[in-house]
């Protein structure tokens, strides 16, 4: 790492480390919050990020069912968040797996299941969050908790899943030694000190805004980078929490992983430039104009998905079916890719009655089979896949 690109920074400080060939330069970020001069454009741009997460927080209070698209939600951003890091794994691939159907009968080349493990990974740690926010708050002991289900089973396993890491961790092009690195965050004596500071600022007020913390502290996190492995899925995961946490969503609505893989090489400039030059206005502007787009995205998929709900309802009605058939479809919306058996279970009743509700969906053009078998078929909701994994609507 190069210590003059940090020379004028104000958001921390280099240090040596080590001494003679084995010493190397490590950055330390200055405890949370900046100052930041007043700012028309910022504030403009907050303004209209609040607005547009308002909206979406809104409809989260008035629809009859939400949690019916949080499934989906929660697997998009996982499939996403994943894809940052490398995965090759689709929303398809994740909701078949799930099934126990993967690979999809005529899927040319499914991905790894490891990879498609990580991704579910993913989706495991972030519903384990959200329900352990009912008795912890973000802290440092729920983000080892977070990492440990994020990492248990998969490459990285060996990266002391749960715990801090305890060597120097650094960032750069593949292969780049310690010295070659394009940043290298704290080591871990300094590590645990920044961790310590990011604690407290997370538990107590400041003068700005929610939107605004919630970008310092992504940035921070990152900085700091206290896992060997796994730094920027956590890092992500976090934002949900906070989101919700904060009172700022009353569910999980919004995710912030599409717009960042979107905008990949932006996202990790802005994020150096912070360390490099104290550029905060920088990734502040970029990090709220993601959360406008994406609340307004979200918001768009939202209603397509109660549309879609309302519709088959209503298509379903005019031929008289029973209220089981109305659950198999509802249930969709949380599992879009299933077998009779698996429809079985979750209507609890016989597989000759499965299998009739299952034909009902068929001949309404709500599921689809896939493959030629004529045994042990696989049905897809291919409708809903398609809302949930379509480019983005904003």
């Amino acid at each position: 790492m190069n210590p003059e690109r940090f020379h004028n920074s104000s958001s921390g400080r280099v240090i040596r480390v080590g001494q003679g060939e084995a010493a190397y330069w490590a950055f330390i970020p200055n405890p949370l919050p900046p100052t930041l001069p007043a700012d028309w454009e910022l504030i403009r741009t907050l303004s209209a990020a609040d607005r547009a997460l308002s909206e979406l927080a809104g409809l989260g209070r008035t629809m009859p069912n939400p949690h019916l698209l949080i499934g989906p939600f929660v697997r998009r951003e996982a499939v996403l968040s994943s894809r940052i890091e490398g995965t090759r794994a689709n929303i398809t691939d994740l909701y078949a797996y799930e099934a126990g159907q993967l690979p999809l009968p005529g899927m040319e080349v499914p991905p790894p299941e490891s990879d498609v493990r990580e991704v579910l990974n993913y989706v495991n740690a972030l519903e384990y969050g959200l329900e352990r926010l009912q008795a912890l708050p973000v802290s440092l002991r729920l983000i080892r908790e977070l990492h440990e289900r994020l990492m248990r089973g998969v490459r990285g396993e060996h990266a002391t899943p749960g715990e801090f890491r305890r060597t120097q961790n650094w960032i750069g092009t593949p292969g780049c030694t310690l010295r070659e690195a394009t940043f290298v965050p704290p080591p871990p004596e300094d590590m645990h000190e920044a961790l310590g500071a990011l604690e407290k600022y997370l538990h107590r007020e400041d003068a700005y805004p929610p939107l605004l913390r919630l970008g310092l502290v992504h940035y921070q996190f990152e900085a700091v980078h206290p896992f060997v492995d796994g730094n920027g899925r956590i890092g992500r995961l976090l934002l949900s929490l906070l989101l919700v946490q904060w009172g700022l969503l009353p569910l999980p609505l919004l995710y912030l992983s599409a717009y960042f893989n979107r905008h990949r090489q932006a996202y990790y400039d802005l994020l150096l430039g912070v360390s490099e030059r104290g550029a905060w206005r920088e990734w502040l502007l970029f990090f709220l104009r993601g959360v406008a787009e994406q609340a307004e995205d979200a918001l768009t998929r939202a209603k397509r998905l109660q549309d879609l709900q309302q519709e088959w309802h209503q298509r379903l009605t005019q031929t008289r079916v029973s209220a089981l058939t109305l659950r198999l479809v509802d249930s969709l919306f949380e599992q879009p890719i299933l077998t009779i058996p698996q429809a079985q279970h979750l209507l609890d009743v016989t597989y000759p009655s499965a299998q009739r509700n299952v034909e009902r969906l068929v001949q309404a053009g709500i599921l689809q089979p896939i493959g030629e078998a004529s045994y042990g078929k696989t049905y897809v909701a291919t409708d809903i896949l398609g809302l949930i994994y379509e480019e983005e609507t904003a």
